[in-house]
């Protein structure tokens, strides 16, 4: 399946939600240190409910840990509000990373532009808007990635 990851997250709710996205899609969860909260914070354990235990959730010290956790092999896709590539406008693969950045910055520009990453994409908004909520937008990239595959594992429709 995919892999989402987060890099630096800040918001333990966002955490939450991206953890039972992971649990109901199949897809892994990569948190990329540091984090702005503990694991076991209340509100990340409310937000992801009872998911955690079914959730693929592995933490990594920085990014080069998470680099030699998941490569060589997937695509790095990094969403970025600078991009000017459409996240539908690809195809992806199972086993791609789908890369987001923390609330407040979103990815530092030397983590968008990292030679691991294959490409930067972008959700589309209206004009003047600034950004997405991350669990959201993990979602509609998760949904668009699987949705291309045919929902692949999923219950049936």
């Amino acid at each position: 399946m995919f892999r989402i990851v987060f890099h630096a997250p800040e918001i333990p709710p966002n955490t939450g939600s991206a953890i039972r996205l992971a649990a109901n899609t199949g897809a892994e969860l990569h948190l990329v240190e540091p984090l702005g909260f503990s694991l076991d914070a209340r509100n990340v354990r409310r937000a992801g409910l009872d998911y955690h235990e079914l959730a693929d959730l592995h933490v990594h010290r920085d990014l080069d840990a998470l680099w030699k956790a998941v490569l060589p092999g997937p695509r790095v896709w990094a969403f970025t509000t600078a991009a000017t590539t459409g996240y539908s406008d690809v195809a992806y693969a199972p086993g791609d990373v789908l890369l987001f950045g923390c609330e407040s910055t979103g990815l530092p520009a030397e983590v968008a532009h990292a030679a691991e990453v294959t490409d930067r994409l972008r959700l589309p908004m209206q004009p003047g808007s600034r950004s997405l909520n991350l669990a959201n937008a993990a979602s509609v990239a998760v949904y668009e990635a699987w949705r291309q595959h045919g929902f692949t594992g999923a219950a049936a429709l």
